[in-house]
């Protein structure tokens, strides 16, 4: 497996991926019309917008991508960061790219200049993040009205 910076070229098939991974993984969590909204926000476009401000990485095996994540300033401050759109596709999960990805975002210089990360949590993903040492925010461990959990991490 390789791990390196997302390039605009990846768009198409990091957003295939998004959405296949909440469609198959994230369905037993959400309803069917709240998963088809989040599917139909990951286009290409919206893929390439974000990356555009954050430190957008995917993960390869051979030639195809198997998993993705970023991390970006948490509104516009220094010292606080946010981890977003960590997926990996159904089929090479529980194989260990979900830690490599959190890993990876971890040596970023958006992670080390933080003294706070901070990660929109699905409910499907939430356990996976507790175990890398991400807790609630502020102790509540109920979603909030998007239906994701806040967790962070303070370095």
């Amino acid at each position: 497996m390789l791990i390196r910076r997302f390039e605009n070229t990846d768009a198409a098939e990091v957003s295939a991926l998004i959405q296949k991974t909440l469609r198959i993984s994230n369905i037993k969590d959400y309803s069917a019309e709240y998963i088809e909204r989040d599917a139909q926000f990951f286009t290409p476009e919206n893929v390439i917008q974000r990356a555009g401000w954050t430190h957008c990485y995917v993960v390869c095996e051979n030639e195809q991508i198997v998993g993705c994540g970023a991390i970006g300033p948490y509104w516009d401050k220094t010292d606080e960061s946010s981890l977003f759109n960590i997926f990996v596709l159904p089929e090479y999960q529980s194989k260990g790219i979900g830690r490599t990805i959190i890993e990876t975002l971890e040596q970023d210089e958006y992670f080390l200049r933080a003294k706070r990360i901070e990660i929109p949590a699905s409910i499907t993903a939430c356990a996976f993040y507790r175990k890398m040492g991400y807790d609630y925010k502020n102790g509540v461990d109920q979603v909030d009205e998007e239906g994701l959990y806040r967790l962070e991490k303070f370095r």
